[in-house]
């Protein structure tokens, strides 16, 4: 028999395959029971709300996304870092990510944060480890004020996963554009 923990990490894991395949508006306790392999009663009885449950599994992705992204900073931290190693870092996390539906639930939860105040803490959390990932690899190469220019960074990011989700783009011209503007703004990187 399932432990408790593991029916409600199914649950999680179904419904972030779930939005990542028909969006938020596809969460249905029926379609959840069914893709987690569980009973409709369970559903009900681990959450007992649509917002719960996306708020939970929002906090989940944040978890392990702050934990990936903490140790791509962690390892940013060498004095050795150089160009390079960044290029292959931003290649890792835009060309790493292969589109399917676990890596496109998040940008739904971000948009349902944006429409949903409760979820924006948990949002948040997410995009401090991603500031902290980018503000690491800015130092490293020695851009001036890295803190302020992280932010920008990310938001890039973002916005060119938008654009490669929506016309299926190659990851390497977000990396092309960000080796560019670290040039222009630390010229003394080659």
């Amino acid at each position: 028999m399932p432990h408790a923990s593991d029916t409600r990490q199914s649950i999680i894991d179904a419904v972030l395959r779930i939005i990542g395949q028909d969006g938020v508006a596809a969460v249905t306790n029926r379609r959840i029971a069914k893709e987690a392999g569980v009973s409709l009663g369970s559903v009900t009885y681990h959450f007992a709300t649509q917002h719960e449950l996306l708020r939970e599994s929002l906090l989940y992705f944040v978890a392990e996304e702050t934990r990936h992204f903490s140790a791509l900073a962690g390892a940013c931290a060498d004095e050795r870092f150089d160009i390079g190693q960044a290029a292959e870092t931003v290649a890792r996390v835009a060309g790493g990510n292969p589109f399917d539906s676990r890596h496109i639930a998040p940008l739904e939860l971000y948009v349902q944060a944006g429409r949903d105040e409760r979820l924006r803490a948990a949002a948040t959390e997410c995009f401090a480890a991603y500031d902290l990932l980018a503000t690491r690899i800015l130092t490293q190469l020695g851009v001036p004020d890295p803190e302020r220019l992280a932010g920008v960074a990310v938001a890039l990011v973002f916005g060119q996963q938008l654009r490669r989700l929506a016309t299926g783009a190659p990851a390497e011209e977000l990396v092309d554009t960000l080796l560019i503007l670290t040039r222009c703004a630390a010229p003394r990187i080659p």
